[in-house]
């Protein structure tokens, strides 16, 4: 029971002291007094607004992409039972691989179509030329001819059709006529690249609609970037992006303005810009990854402060304005407007407290807010 009481009075204690200690570093007139040890002991330095140069941009959020042409979605023309594949997810394909085997005895029943029509059309086609040349010489009927002949054309265009089916199913249609049928059929892939999608396994059924694997050309891999309909016109080939992966990385990667679309898309009113992207940064990229950009449209001199100088409280931007410096820091809390930013400044529009002669606090800000 001690000991609990113990606790609770030296809990009371400290909260009482910590309040007792703001209480004395904030007047009652908004003004922060901080004492010479405090602002040393604190790291504190105090510093003037200086010309810096800012890029002006605009924003712009997407993803990493690659042109239609550089992906690949392999569906099977005919559905089947997926028989074998050894691939995964992140393997390398070469163009007309082999990427994954599928069965099915409908594959039997159109070879076997093709075979009874390859037969026929030997026949019709010699019985079409004899009717013509009977129809010629008047010894046969118009009627006789047109049915020889309409015969003819529709078993050659059956043909034609079974032919391209085989083919479509990488079914070589010499074979078939041999007589070698095969109820196993195997998918390439159409391009070189990386596996970014698996959705088979052994057994499964894989209808025409069905997605098996998908296949990306990382080394195509650019920008898709959208932008709103009032910043297009400042937007031109050749202007440097400067993105970032907000997810998963702190870098900031650079680009290019490759090119701008003619058209407003969505209802959003967002214009597509594609950009380049540098080749060592591919390897770090992945298809599909969000990107938040800046499109560098033009540069300007500005009045700057370190970004750590600057407060931010409720969509509001201040500074902290030296009042005041004999025994101790007095500063004043001034309301700021901002422009543009870099990686280390942010600009600060001039008004009729802040100027570049102004006398700011441009470290150690958080340890007086907090």
């Amino acid at each position: 029971m001690k000991k609990i009481l113990y606790i609770l009075t030296l809990a009371f204690f400290t909260v009482s002291c910590k309040k007792e200690a703001v209480e004395e570093t904030v007047k009652d007139d908004g003004l922060i007094t901080v004492t010479a040890e405090q602002f040393k002991s604190s790291g504190m330095i105090i510093g003037t607004p200086t010309e810096e140069d800012f890029n002006i941009t605009v924003k712009a959020s997407g993803k990493i992409d690659v042109p239609p042409q550089y992906r690949a979605k392999i569906t099977p023309f005919i559905g089947g039972y997926v028989k074998a594949t050894k691939l995964l997810v992140g393997d390398k394909v070469l163009k007309g691989q082999a990427l994954i085997t599928l069965e099915n005895t409908e594959y039997l029943d159109i070879q076997k179509d093709y075979v009874e029509v390859a037969e026929q059309i030997n026949y019709l086609k010699s019985e079409f030329e004899r009717q013509k040349t009977l129809y010629n010489e008047k010894i046969t009927s118009q009627k006789n001819y047109l049915k020889a002949e309409s015969d003819y054309r529709q078993a050659k265009g059956m043909y034609l059709g079974l032919r391209e089916k085989l083919l479509l199913l990488n079914i070589n249609p010499a074979n078939v006529e041999k007589g070698k049928f095969t109820s196993v059929i195997t998918l390439t892939s159409p391009i070189s690249g990386d596996i970014t999608v698996m959705n088979a396994n052994v057994g499964m059924f894989m209808s025409p609609s069905d997605v098996i694997l998908e296949v990306v050309d990382t080394n195509y891999l650019h920008l898709n970037l959208s932008i709103f309909e009032r910043d297009i016109l400042h937007v031109k080939e050749g202007q440097k992006i400067n993105f970032t992966i907000p997810e998963s990385s702190k870098d900031i990667f650079t680009s290019k303005v490759q090119v701008v679309g003619k058209s407003i898309e969505n209802k959003d009113r967002t214009i597509a810009v594609f950009g380049t992207l540098n080749p060592n940064d591919k390897i770090k990229l992945l298809s599909g990854m969000f990107v938040e950009a800046e499109i560098i449209i033009d540069s300007k001199k500005g009045l700057g402060i370190p970004i750590d100088a600057l407060i931010s409280e409720n969509n509001k931007n201040f500074v902290l304005l030296l009042q005041e410096n004999k025994s101790n820091y007095v500063f004043k809390k001034i309301l700021v407007s901002i422009g543009e930013k870099s990686s280390q400044f942010v600009e600060i529009l001039p008004n009729k407290t802040i100027n570049e002669n102004s006398k700011i606090v441009t470290k150690g800000v958080f340890d007086l807010t907090n």
